[in-house]
């Protein structure tokens, strides 16, 4: 991934299919939010005024051709379930309050987005179907494995082939800041995951999770070949003056986004 700006806008772009998706990961800059949320903070569950989220999310509609209307989040509970639009939608604005992880969708001009802190945002692109996929992996959703269940959500409503989809992870908290405890530990190794691969014990209880790794194992898991998946090594814990990070600030911070759309065939 390079670092690249549209518009006002720097972000990490990823190599998702060419020209038929437009597609990035956000840093903090350039937007209107005052400390501390400065000042791109596109997360709408923030104490930050939501003048400041509206026109940051307007700003990042507008460095990529679009408009905030067609600019689509959902409210994230750390879980697993999706949202699938497989038909012309109007007005987008009825789906911000459903509680859900992820979107998928095969429509072009929306401009599909998850924001995050601290878990894993991973976009997909099957640049055949044209069929693109926001998610939000958070310990729990990457248990659940929501990274597995929006390949399946893909190949099953809209005939992907896993051959075919590209993967991006983008910058997430790393192992060398993310402390775990044993119910973490627990849930993991309940769900069949390889604890031992993903981890570095701390002592009492306490381990280091590479939790993007994780999700990387998950989509080669459902078909995507190692290559077939990008991932930055970027920590935001590590920082802070590209990204926000919930632990770090404790809490009281801002949020990045992990965004995909596809665009008009002309």
């Amino acid at each position: 991934m390079e670092m690249q700006k549209a518009g006002k806008i720097q972000f990490l772009k990823p190599r998702l299919g060419g020209t038929t998706a437009v597609a990035g990961f956000t840093t903090r800059h350039e937007g209107v939010s005052r400390p501390p949320y400065n000042s791109l903070n596109l997360g709408s569950n923030t104490l930050d005024s939501p003048h400041n989220v509206e026109g940051n999310r307007s700003l990042l509609a507008r460095s990529f051709g679009t408009t905030l209307d067609r600019v689509l989040t959902v409210t994230q509970v750390h879980g697993t379930d999706l949202l699938v639009i497989d038909s012309p939608n109007q007005e987008l604005s009825h789906f911000l309050k459903l509680e859900c992880d992820g979107i998928v969708t095969n429509q072009p001009g929306i401009m599909i987005a998850v924001c995050v802190a601290d878990c894993v945002p991973i976009l997909l692109h099957d640049p055949v179907k044209g069929v693109v996929a926001a998610l939000h992996a958070g310990w729990q959703g990457t248990v659940g494995n929501i990274a597995g269940k929006g390949v399946e959500a893909m190949t099953k409503m809209f005939d992907c082939n896993p051959k075919e989809i590209l993967a991006a992870i983008g910058p997430s908290i790393g192992r060398c800041c993310y402390e775990v405890d044993a119910p973490v530990r627990d849930a993991f190794q309940k769900a069949g995951i390889p604890w031992d691969l993903f981890t570095t014990a701390n002592g009492e209880g306490k381990w280091q999770l590479d939790l993007a790794a994780v999700n990387r194992k998950l989509l080669t898991d459902a078909g995507l070949a190692d290559g077939q998946v990008q991932s930055t090594e970027l920590c935001v814990c590590c920082n802070q003056e590209l990204f926000f990070s919930y632990r770090r600030d404790d809490g009281d911070t801002g949020r990045q986004a992990g965004f995909i759309m596809l665009e008009a065939q002309q």
